[in-house]
């Protein structure tokens, strides 16, 4: 039964993300994003589950650095989970009684319209995690009446749902991955998706476009793109990239190590199945045979036979 650490505490929407992804696994609630991929790298834990990004926020900026950092770890996985916020309180609340709210800062972001509409009065404070939040609410005691959290959270602490998906958007989306030390990849499957964090060798006029060039030429379709700030001052970034395809894949292999020969560094985070199950759309030009029949050629024009 492998350990899987996670982001805690218990009931948050990436313990119920991992229990779809690893339903039989020793679940290892974690403090914080950082902790849990810590476990990983030490071997307290044989892998983690961590959010990624969100349909309605982008990236999730603290993953997103923590895999740029440290020593590295790859995605083997990845889960879309659709968000569905429950208002969660004690046992015989009512919706009339509830005038102090706790939660997550993104829950007042996604719930805003229904607090708005159902709780005008109430006054709405910002938890670490939603978890914590529905932790907090169950205690005896509790300064608050009701959380906004997973519907699992009020499993976890005795709460009841007062109402059920009462998030602004109806089709929230958030992506998580299972993250292991490095070892064997994932096989190709025609249907995959490869993450790296790349940083750049110097900063010059066009050296963003320099690596979408690598990309481009190789028919390489890229599905996520995010700059974040490395510290050495304004303006220095390092750039998280999704794109379509598997390391293995000769296009995919040719644009990496076109990379490489142009940034600083490249980290290379996995290649692993799309969870959306999308198929790669692969140019003629870009297909396996077309890269092996270019090189075969210019072997041959190498060796004087044209």
């Amino acid at each position: 039964m492998p350990r899987i650490a996670y982001l805690g505490p218990e009931g948050t929407f990436t313990e119920e993300a991992l229990r779809l992804m690893e339903p039989d696994a020793d679940r290892m609630p974690c403090a914080t994003v950082g902790a849990a991929l810590n476990a990983v790298r030490s071997g307290e834990a044989d892998g983690a589950v961590v959010p990624l990004e969100n349909s309605l926020e982008g990236g999730i900026t603290t993953t997103l650095d923590e895999f740029a950092w440290g020593e590295p770890l790859l995605i083997t996985a990845e889960l879309l989970l659709p968000v569905r916020f429950s208002l969660l309180a004690r046992p015989d609340t009512e919706l009339v009684h509830i005038k102090r709210v706790y939660t997550h800062p993104a829950a007042i972001t996604q719930c805003r319209g229904y607090i708005n509409r159902e709780l005008p009065d109430a006054v709405v404070v910002s938890a670490p995690s939603t978890a914590a939040a529905a932790q907090e609410v169950s205690l005896p005691g509790s300064p608050y009446d009701a959380a906004v959290a997973a519907r699992i959270a009020g499993e976890h602490y005795g709460l009841v749902e007062i109402a059920a998906n009462i998030g602004d958007r109806t089709d929230t989306v958030t992506r998580f991955v299972r993250v292991a030390r490095p070892g064997a990849l994932p096989e190709p499957t025609g249907s995959d998706r490869t993450t790296l964090v790349v940083f750049l060798a110097d900063d010059h006029p066009g050296a963003l476009l320099e690596m979408l060039t690598e990309f481009s030429v190789r028919g390489v379709n890229l599905t996520r793109i995010e700059s974040r700030p490395t510290g050495d001052g304004i303006g220095r970034y390092f750039f998280h990239f999704d794109f379509e395809g598997h390391v293995a894949d000769a296009r995919v292999g040719e644009a990496i190590s076109g990379l490489h020969r142009i940034c600083g560094e490249v980290r290379f985070l996995g290649s692993y199945p799309r969870a959306d199950g999308v198929t790669t759309q692969i140019k003629p030009a870009t297909t396996d045979a077309a890269f092996t029949e270019a090189t075969t050629w210019l072997a041959q024009i190498r060796q004087g036979r044209p």
